[in-house]
């Protein structure tokens, strides 16, 4: 059985950083019918951040700038939660390879999950999330569940 790894708040998990999901209804019932098994994470809960949390956002660059060392995470009242999101992408990154998962469909807008756009500096700006650039990194293909729905045998 191939694994996928999802973000967990689109499964239905209470892990965003308001304490709330944002589960897509389809996507499990989808997946398990076309053969995935869920490997179900959310990236800011494995790098110790808590639920509930601040909201955070990118400043300086994408994901990929922030494990460059060449940007940060900061939290809307300032406060540095940079390492815990880079250690939130090294375990998908982990769970990734030891599950043998090429695809991830991870939730958009996210300064972790980010696929497409991000939000950086109070704007949703085209960009990616820390975990989606070191997953793309290693390899992993990286969709939104919208994405997948429209070609769920991608790879």
């Amino acid at each position: 059985m191939r694994t996928v790894l999802v973000s967990a708040c689109l499964v239905g998990r209470r892990c965003r950083h308001d304490g709330d999901h944002c589960e897509v209804p389809w996507l499990r019932e989808k997946l398990i019918r076309k053969g995935y098994e869920i490997g179900a994470f959310c990236p800011e809960e494995a790098g110790g951040l808590p639920t509930p949390r601040s909201s955070a956002q990118i400043a300086g660059g994408g994901g990929g700038a922030v494990l460059d060392g060449e940007a940060a995470v900061l939290t809307r009242d300032g406060i540095d939660v940079t390492r815990a999101f880079v250690l939130g992408a090294e375990e998908a990154a982990r769970l990734a390879s030891v599950s043998g998962a090429e695809l991830a469909i991870l939730k958009d807008r996210s300064p972790s999950c980010g696929v497409r756009e991000i939000w950086r500096e109070g704007l949703v700006v085209s960009g990616e999330g820390v975990t989606t650039a070191l997953l793309r990194r290693c390899g992993v293909r990286v969709m939104t569940a919208e994405e997948w729905s429209v070609d769920p045998d991608s790879r």
